[in-house]
């Protein structure tokens, strides 16, 4: 481009925000498909589990320490937004099995970190692969793009909802 060549028009501008009523109506509809998705596939998840015999909650106990590594049992109940006795019966039912184990957290005497023991990340991993299998069926033609939307969508959801205390 020369100085005699005409300047390049802006790029387009991404949409504006949505004025208030527009942006609840358009969240309720996510939220509307949002309950049966999570629903479908917890059924989902559950009818995958049943080689291992683990519920849905163990699962999420694993899984998330198979993402983030030893955590404190307050720690997993905050990320899962679930009560700390929640999490602590399923802990309870891991270690039972074998696949967590508690130990000392340098950080706090009071409050043990759970680990993954090698059998939980032997379980874990397994079920992991078996539903990431699954998950890649999706089709749909999505894109990297649509998916970053959805989490960021997802998780601006999430966050006006942080002053909802959990049970």
């Amino acid at each position: 481009m020369t100085d005699l060549d005409p300047p390049l028009p802006d790029p387009p501008l991404a949409d504006p925000p949505l004025p208030p009523d527009e942006l609840a109506h358009r969240l309720t509809q996510v939220y509307d498909l949002v309950g049966p998705v999570y629903r479908r596939a917890q059924r989902l998840v559950e009818q995958g589990l049943a080689p291992e015999g683990l519920s849905v909650g163990v699962r999420a106990v694993l899984a998330l320490l198979h993402r983030n590594g030893p955590m404190t049992v307050p720690q997993m109940g905050r990320a899962q937004a679930i009560s700390r006795q929640f999490v602590q019966r399923m802990v309870n039912d891991a270690a039972a099995r074998g696949l967590v184990e508690s130990v000392p957290n340098p950080a706090h005497r009071r409050s043990s970190l759970i680990r993954l023991t090698d059998e939980g990340r032997t379980v874990v991993a397994a079920v992991l692969d078996r539903e990431n299998v699954l998950l890649g069926q999706v089709g749909g033609d999505l894109t990297d793009s649509d998916l970053t939307t959805c989490l960021r969508v997802l998780g601006a959801m999430l966050s006006a909802l942080d002053h909802v205390e959990d049970v």
